[in-house]
């Protein structure tokens, strides 16, 4: 059998695994919020672009809205990325190198866990390795113009639309086209020109958005990146930045990885396919690194950095490998820890059933006891429902227990057009997505008011709030003993009803406290 069908064969089987055990987990709560998002479709939204809510809106109107629904994408888009780096790899230096980077790829732990959840992640990975392949065919057409130009800019546009930093290929595209001399002349010709118009016409959608909602995603990215009180150099920081990356990315992969894109970088300006990988990697990995002298980021966040360091990686290691045997034994021993770490990330069962005991909560909790929490707390609610007579509206106190319960809710009972089946704690601060929609704090228009203008705000004298007289059930984090002060402001009582806990091997996932609240009455302005 041919290097190339093994990959295919591999890649179709390892394919159908993983689609078949989508159902197996809750979702996890960035997946919940993100299928409220593709209920609400929007140009934008807080802090991503509107990609991910496409794609799971896609999803979930051919399966349904659940768990398989949800994810059916992340493993076709793995597979994806898989196929698309085997060519690629392929097309640098041959069939037997292209299958390492896919070997190691699919037993990375961070790559697996984005290969089961659908996050932002799988779409930006795509998307950029896909841009990053074009752009090597736009310049293999040079300097006749092609239609690669134009669709590495679709790419990156659409990559863009997933996740804002995939704009930083750009980045990559001019310092390759400036660096390498015989390139240069792309600056004036019509190809690179055709790129950047077709992605701008891509960010359209976002910066609009924006624009009507106070630039927001600038400031939480400016949160998210820790920079609300200025840059500071924190050493330790960055060694956790670093140290994560060999959890996420298996020691010794990623040890290999570094030690082949350090020893390649020294020669990068005498071989253009190492120059090219290399500006496909560090601008992403450097603007984290940077970030994180100030606070560690995320290993994900540079992950898009690891696919030109990893097919730059593959360019040293590929002839030692081929003389080599011990280090062909190294690589499968490196390949075997990674596979037994993803399995470990993607169900610590695996561990227990080793006869291990996990004393803490572990990565895979954060799939578990949303549904049978919500079960429970739908219960209650019906029950108190049936008691008092009325309809309660719902409330939680963070975004990732209201997005699981709104997803898991068998009747979800909205109050209105777009309005969540479970709103967030009103403030005047905007806090999330939850904010821009509908609130139970807001004041509508009355019909018998004249029309208002688009930029009016209704209060008490030209709107009502038509939750005031009602109840609502509360469902906070279970260490709570006293309610938040907007709700005990916002309410005439409140009063606790019931604890739900979720336990699981004897220990406790998750512990929710239920509080009635009486007769809404709105917070003094």
């Amino acid at each position: 059998m041919s290097t190339t069908r093994a990959v295919w064969l591999f890649v179709g089987i390892l394919t159908a695994i993983r689609l078949s055990i989508l159902p197996t987990s809750d979702l996890e709560f960035d997946e919940a919020h993100y299928w409220m998002w593709s209920e609400r479709l929007a140009p934008a939204y807080f802090s991503k672009g509107p990609g991910i809510a496409f794609a799971i809106r896609a999803s979930t109107m051919l399966f349904g809205a659940n768990e398989f629904g949800v994810r059916f994408f992340s493993p076709i888009l793995a597979a994806g990325t898989s196929l698309l780096l085997f060519d690629f790899a392929r097309r640098l230096f041959s069939a037997n190198a292209g299958l390492w980077p896919v070997l190691a790829l699919n037993v990375l732990p961070i790559f697996n866990l984005g290969a089961f959840l659908m996050t932002i992640d799988p779409l930006s990975i795509f998307f950029w390795l896909t841009a990053m392949f074009t752009f090597w065919l736009a310049l293999e057409k040079s300097p006749a113009f092609s239609f690669w130009w134009p669709l590495t800019g679709l790419l990156i546009g659409l990559g863009f639309l997933c996740k804002y930093t995939n704009a930083l290929e750009l980045v990559s595209i001019v310092l390759v086209l400036a660096l390498a001399p015989r390139f240069r002349q792309e600056f004036a010709r019509p190809g690179l020109y055709s790129l950047l118009v077709v992605f701008v016409i891509c960010t359209i959608p976002p910066i609009v958005w924006n624009s009507q909602h106070v630039w927001i995603t600038l400031t939480h990215l400016r949160s998210r990146g820790s920079l609300e009180e200025g840059f500071g150099l924190h050493p330790a920081e960055l060694l956790v930045f670093v140290g994560q990356h060999f959890l996420a990315y298996s020691p010794l992969l990623f040890l290999g990885l570094a030690w082949g894109v350090i020893a390649r970088w020294r020669r990068i300006n005498q071989q253009f396919k190492a120059l090219f990988l290399f500006w496909f990697g560090l601008p992403v990995f450097a603007f984290y690194l940077l970030l994180s002298l100030n606070k560690a980021a995320a290993p994900n966040w540079d992950a898009l950095a690891m696919l030109g360091f990893g097919l730059l990686a593959i360019y040293f290691w590929r002839e030692r490998l081929a003389a080599s045997r011990a280090l062909r034994a190294s690589v499968a021993a490196a390949l075997f820890i990674g596979l037994v770490m993803s399995a470990v990330a993607l169900d610590t069962d695996i561990v227990r059933s080793a006869g291990f005991k996990l004393r803490r909560s572990d990565p895979s909790d954060r799939m578990r006891g949303w549904e049978s929490g919500t079960v429970a707390v739908e219960k209650i609610r019906n029950d108190l429902e049936q008691k008092l007579g009325e309809r309660l509206f719902m409330i939680s106190d963070a975004r990732t227990r209201a997005s699981e319960i709104s997803f898991y809710l068998r009747d979800k009972k909205p109050e209105g057009p777009g309005h969540p089946p479970v709103y967030i704690i009103e403030s005047q601060n905007i806090q999330n997505q939850f904010s821009f929609w509908p609130r139970y704090d807001q004041f509508v228009e009355t019909k018998s008011l004249p029309p208002a203008t688009r930029d009016e705000t209704y209060t008490e004298e030209n709107g009502v709030n038509p939750f005031v007289g009602r109840s609502a059930l509360l469902v906070c984090d279970g260490t709570r003993t006293r309610v938040p002060h907007n709700i005990q402001a916002g309410f005439e009582s409140v009063e606790p009803v019931a604890i739900v806990e979720v336990r699981r091997f004897g220990q406790s996932l998750r512990s929710w406290q239920v509080w009635l609240c009486r007769k809404y009455r709105t917070l003094p302005l």
